[in-house]
């Protein structure tokens, strides 16, 4: 069976196993902890500690996490798959910025750390049984595609199993 095949005979096992359950706490809990870190990064770098003063170019850091939003809103699968991984960016800064800056902007860098931490458990949390499940159907659809298979060479008459010279 080609690749397509086998995603159709997933998507086909998807639709008749048992619905997922979602997880609506978890996706709370990473919708709020995005919104969160995109007001925290927008008041960082405009207000509360800049790189220079008036403000810096660093608060455009806030686009991917705008642009992502929508998607973690409205609980897509693929849109959290990637924000997850997206947000290991802003785990990272905040982990540099903790130990390298002073005063203000280290508990800041800290939160943002907090806030990504946050986000990715949420997202993981809300994504895993979606994962879970998908491998279960696609183990069911190759169990019934070896199925088939065998039932398929079981009904060969004794004629079409024997070799070229007529044995067995």
């Amino acid at each position: 069976m080609t690749t397509h095949g086998a995603a159709t005979a997933a998507g086909s096992a998807t639709s008749t196993a048992t619905p997922v359950p979602r997880k609506t706490g978890a996706a709370l809990g990473a919708t709020l902890a995005l919104i969160a870190l995109i007001v925290l990064s927008i008041a960082w770098e405009w207000w509360l500690a800049p790189l220079r003063p008036g403000g810096s170019a660093l608060v455009l850091k806030a686009v991917p996490l705008l642009l992502v939003l929508p998607g973690v809103w409205r609980r897509k699968l693929h849109t959290l798959q990637w924000a997850s991984m997206l947000i290991l960016l802003y785990f990272a800064e905040g982990i540099v910025r903790g130990w390298s800056d002073s005063g203000l902007s280290a508990r800041l860098g800290w939160l943002e750390t907090a806030l990504a931490v946050v986000f990715f458990a949420c997202t993981l949390a809300y994504v895993a049984p979606f994962k879970r499940a998908a491998k279960q159907a696609a183990k069911q659809a190759k169990a019934e595609e070896k199925a088939v298979a065998s039932a398929e060479a079981s009904r060969q008459t004794p004629a079409q199993s024997q070799g070229p010279r007529g044995d067995v």
